[in-house]
């Protein structure tokens, strides 16, 4: 009798943290192999790059022992790659050749975003898997519309002040439509919170501009006063000096405001994002974040852009493993549930227009 009670008492909370267990020698030899394949092709081989790299790094993603799966088809991609180039070569053309067409053309492209945008989330999620269960996305057209139209237009009129509010309810749009299997993912993140990141945000950049502008101004004027015992040349070059010292320590400081402001996001985002039972939990820190970027970019720099895959992988290895599932029960407990084929078209064009739509 005590060990049925004992069975029917649910399992403590316990921590699954996201393991990536890809390296930058391995992702090398697949990322200059795609380079070159994609440059000698003239593109096309690009679709068939994309599945080769996604492959890699969802197998190298574990949870709980097991490992994610992805499962795009390169021709499917490819044809929506081939609708987006249409639609951004037409936009070029249009604007070297007849400027006022190119108004209509880019109208036209911004009314279809949403659509695009709403395809290229289910064919994302729906070529994802875990454990044999696929990830899903639920969310209508309308609501596309709404959160990537309708919205950001307001923010527009409101010269940015809605952003914040709009940035929360893109994200609660994402995350509650989505699913795995037939368990939704919910995001409960108050309005209250964005407004705050984005609140000390703005005061920090204020502020720094700033102080910056006071001490640059201040140093240029003392070599000013200093006119008396030195040529104006010397004034003039250590003016330049200040100036030049004073803005690239402005830029530092943007950066790493802007770091700090990534890492409060992310844990933002993940600490009030819940599968089923399930709760994540994000722990990224700014000072880790700022050392990463600024050694990869220094390597970049060095190699000439060789390690550009190695920056890619260290990135994405930090970038996940601050993130951790906090599982109540058991993850098998989700059940499975079938969902159309949806293609490609949406996910292709939106990665020629440069948006990131990942979760």
């Amino acid at each position: 009798m005590s060990a049925v009670f004992e069975s029917a008492v649910p399992a403590a909370p316990r921590e699954e943290r996201i393991e990536f267990t890809a390296t930058g020698s391995e992702y090398f030899r697949i990322w200059i192999v795609n380079l070159l394949l994609t440059i000698v092709t003239l593109g096309i081989y690009s679709a068939w790059a994309k599945v080769r790299r996604n492959q890699y790094f969802y197998a190298s993603t574990r949870l709980a022992g097991s490992s994610f799966e992805y499962h795009g088809k390169p021709l499917a991609i490819l044809r929506g790659r081939v609708v987006g180039v249409v639609l951004l070569g037409s936009y070029q053309l249009a604007l070297r050749y007849h400027p006022p067409t190119a108004g209509i053309v880019l109208i036209l492209i911004a009314g279809l975003m949403p659509w695009l945008i709403w395809k290229s989330l289910q064919f994302a999620l729906h070529n994802s898997s875990y454990r044999g269960v696929r990830f899903g996305f639920r969310g209508s057209w309308k609501g596309a519309y709404l959160h990537y139209l309708g919205l950001p237009l307001l923010s527009g009129l409101t010269l940015g002040l809605l952003y914040p509010f709009v940035h929360q309810r893109v994200k609660r749009f994402q995350h509650s439509e989505s699913r795995f299997g037939a368990t939704h993912f919910a995001f409960d993140a108050p309005v209250g919170k964005f407004y705050k990141a984005y609140g000390v945000l703005v005061l920090l950049l204020v502020l720094g501009s700033a102080v910056a502008i006071a001490i640059v101004a201040a140093l240029a004027g003392g070599f000013s006063a200093l006119n008396g015992g030195n040529t104006d040349i010397l004034v003039r070059a250590g003016q330049t000096l200040v100036v030049f010292v004073g803005f690239f320590g402005w830029y530092a400081y943007l950066l790493c405001v802007l770091w700090a402001f990534m890492a409060v996001l992310q844990n933002l985002i993940w600490n009030h994002t819940q599968l089923g039972p399930h709760r994540f939990r994000s722990t990224m820190k700014w000072t880790s974040l700022a050392g990463l970027y600024i050694t990869n970019t220094l390597a970049i720099i060095c190699t000439l852009g060789l390690f550009i895959p190695f920056a890619h992988v260290r990135a994405l290895k930090y970038r996940l493993e601050s993130t951790t599932l906090v599982v109540a029960g058991s993850l098998d407990d989700v059940v499975a549930a079938k969902g159309s084929d949806v293609n490609s078209v949406g996910e292709s064009v939106a990665d020629l227009a440069g948006i990131d739509l990942a979760l």
